[in-house]
């Protein structure tokens, strides 16, 4: 393992590069055939921080929400959720694979694969038993005999696969907002979401006057021709995916103000603002983050032996219809924006994912996935397991979260005082709260 080593803030900061396999396990054999061509091996990338005096803590190593997001990166460290953790330990931020500086996946690396194949092979390795095993091969490297995990939304789904697999590593855990199902199918998942996202555009319209300017922009990208900066043409699905900022705590503000001032008039006739257009077009494109695209569904894919052999076969789509307000086909005067949903047409639109729209539907009709959680093992697990648990989350359904804590026998706080990123808004009060379930 190569490190380098800084201060910021009087603490030290340690960036690890560590060399591990592509392959952790067989990925099914409808990948292994296409699998000639990949990579032996890949870079994971880790930041440690550690706290003036706090060379003795144990290690605390956190996994980031998505897939396909790296690790926090805050100026600061003794700022938020960061500094409280270092009060106690030596805190570890993770970049998944394909994430931040492990092995970047975006469009560009994508082309050293010749084909949407071995493209699909490719990324068959890049889910939670593969994350948890470069995270083992980490806490080897740093001489811990075991360390802490904090989970934050899909960071709690990689912890439960840590605590299926390999618990004995793992002397405490902490999840916030990502306590995955272990019996749902990735369409019972999707309806609880989109109930859900109905109830906060519910929410959101009440609190801000903007329903009708909605309804007049979707109306408006129906009939008229408006195109991003990135030169494809807006759509009124693309537009309505906007909703996604609806689940955060500052996502109303932030989408008022993104509605801001939409319109213009040239010659008489209405038209959008460039100002506005670049706005969606920065809201709605995944340019930045291309594996949360193509591996968002793969989440739920066979995630336990009950649930395997089952494709998801692009879900979110699927599940869209039964809901006349989500559909995609909706009157404008009852549409409202979508969420955490991912649909083949972003791989028609998004220019950064339409070279892979072929990959992207290998993945979608993929079924001989490897289990990522054991019940049994879960059931009998002796690790110490915090959580919390948004009642109003919009990502992560709160009966399934429950329930998987049951069997877990984990110590959950529900609360609605935060939203899906409460670790993050908080200021550190969720984690405080966390550390305080486990302490007593």
């Amino acid at each position: 393992m190569d490190t380098l080593e800084y201060r910021v803030h009087g603490h030290r900061v340690l960036e690890h590069t560590l060399t591990v396999p592509l392959r952790r396990r067989p990925q099914g054999a409808s990948t292994d055939r296409a699998a000639h061509g990949l990579p032996e091996t890949i870079e994971v990338f880790a930041r440690e921080i550690v706290a003036p005096g706090g060379e003795n803590h144990p290690h605390l190593v956190f996994f980031q929400g998505g897939p396909g997001s790296g690790a926090l990166r805050q100026g600061d460290p003794r700022e938020g959720w960061i500094g409280k953790a270092l009060e106690r330990y030596r805190v570890v931020l993770l970049d998944q694979r394909g994430t931040g500086r492990s092995s970047p996946i975006d469009r560009v690396s994508l082309k050293s694969f010749e084909t949407d194949e071995q493209r699909a092979a490719y990324l068959t390795h890049f889910r939670a038993d593969a994350i948890v095993a470069d995270a083992e091969d980490l806490r080897a490297a740093l001489g811990a005999r075991t360390w802490y995990g904090l989970g934050q939304s899909y960071g709690g789904f990689c912890l439960t696969t840590y605590l299926s697999q390999a618990p004995e590593a793992l002397a405490g855990v902490y999840i916030t907002g990502g306590l995955p199902t272990l019996d749902a199918s990735a369409e019972d998942i999707y309806r609880r979401t989109y109930a859900q996202t109905e109830r906060r555009n519910a929410a959101y319209f009440e609190r801000f006057p903007d329903r009708e300017l909605v309804r007049d922009l979707i109306t408006h990208l129906r009939t008229h021709e408006e195109h991003l900066p990135t030169g494809e043409r807006l759509t009124d699905r693309r537009f309505r995916q906007v909703g996604l900022a609806l689940g955060s705590a500052s996502g109303f503000d932030s989408l008022h103000f993104l509605l801001e001032a939409p319109f213009t008039r040239v010659r008489g006739q209405l038209r959008l603002t460039d100002a506005f257009l670049a706005r969606i077009g920065d809201a709605v494109s995944l340019a930045r983050t291309p594996l949360y695209a193509l591996m968002h569904e793969t989440i739920y894919a066979g995630t336990t032996t009950a649930l395997a052999g089952a494709a998801t076969a692009w879900a979110a789509d699927r599940v869209r219809a039964e809901f006349e307000t989500m559909a995609e086909d909706a009157p404008a005067e009852v549409a409202l924006l979508t969420g955490e949903h991912m649909y083949p047409f972003q791989f028609e639109e998004d220019p950064a994912l339409v070279p892979l729209r072929g990959t992207a539907e290998i993945l979608a009709h993929k079924s001989d996935w490897p289990t990522l959680y054991d019940p049994a093992a879960l059931a009998s697990c002796a690790v110490p397991v915090t959580a919390a648990v948004y009642a109003e989350d919009m990502y992560v359904p709160l009966d399934l979260s429950l329930r998987t804590g049951e069997v877990m026998r984990a110590r959950t706080w529900v609360t609605n005082e935060y939203q899906h990123d409460g670790l993050r808004s908080s200021g550190g009060r969720v984690f405080e709260r966390l550390v305080e379930l486990a302490d007593d």
